[in-house]
């Protein structure tokens, strides 16, 4: 009967217990360590950081892709590039239409004054018009990749910045269980679910970080390759280009 007794008083203490406790996660928040909610509240704070860049680099890209569709089908619809360059370089908000605006100037800068005879001129011109490209798409591809470095510090250092919350809590809660002499569940759970919270968060931020990074990483690679592609493509007519002016100089001179 005693043993029956000492149960149901065990019981009902843990069930008070447990109800003076809030176990929703706003509960969890606001009965931590001061040290905890700090953490809580860095990683609450970089889980948003990291989507406001996952949006921001989708809608980018996806927009950069678009608009590369739409000028390429300019680039190859025999529309003659000075035209072309007059015509997107007073708005050029796009890395391609920047990309093509540097290697058309560089080149009308040359040419201005006649399109160099010798080879030795016409190849260092095209290094030159190669070598504008190329600054550009490095400078574009540095702008498109702010933000990412973010998502890989969120992704690789969250979970320890949680799991070191997580140690704090869990210290504390053992510091309490010593001092109240009570090592029943109801006094040691509320101080654990506290301190794994923070842990939960910082899962919460470092996964899509991780997904995100990886993701766009490679988006961004295909690109930059797409613009590498272009300047090819660009190269390859000049190229022709300066060999049609070489035929035409030979046959003046026959």
């Amino acid at each position: 009967m005693d043993e029956l007794t000492n149960r149901a008083v065990d019981a009902a203490t843990l069930a008070g217990t447990a109800a003076a406790h809030d176990m929703s996660m706003w509960g969890l928040f606001m009965m931590a360590d001061i040290v905890v909610k700090l953490v809580m509240l860095i990683l609450i704070g970089c889980s948003i950081w990291c989507w406001a860049v996952i949006f921001e680099k989708r809608a980018t890209l996806s927009k950069l892709n678009r608009r590369a569709h739409k000028f390429e089908d300019a680039f190859w619809s025999g529309e003659a590039l000075d035209k072309l360059y007059q015509r997107v370089n007073k708005n050029p908000n796009d890395p391609m239409l920047k990309t093509f605006c540097a290697g058309m100037e560089e080149w009308q800068n040359t040419v201005s004054t006649g399109i160099p005879d010798k080879e030795e001129m016409q190849a260092s011109l095209r290094q030159r018009v190669e070598r504008a490209m190329s600054v550009a798409i490095n400078r574009e591809m540095e702008r498109l990749e702010r933000g990412m470095t973010f998502l890989a510090t969120v992704g690789s250092t969250a979970p320890f910045v949680g799991l070191f919350g997580t140690v704090w809590g869990i210290m504390n809660s053992f510091t309490a269980i010593a001092q109240s002499n009570n090592t029943s569940l109801a006094v040691v759970a509320p101080g654990i679910a506290e301190a794994l919270f923070a842990t939960a968060l910082g899962l919460v931020a470092a996964i899509p970080a991780v997904i995100a990074y990886n993701g766009y990483t490679s988006r961004l690679g295909r690109y930059a390759g797409r613009l590498d592609d272009f300047v090819t493509e660009f190269m390859a007519i000049l190229s022709r280009h300066l060999e049609s002016q070489d035929s035409k100089n030979r046959k003046r001179v026959a």
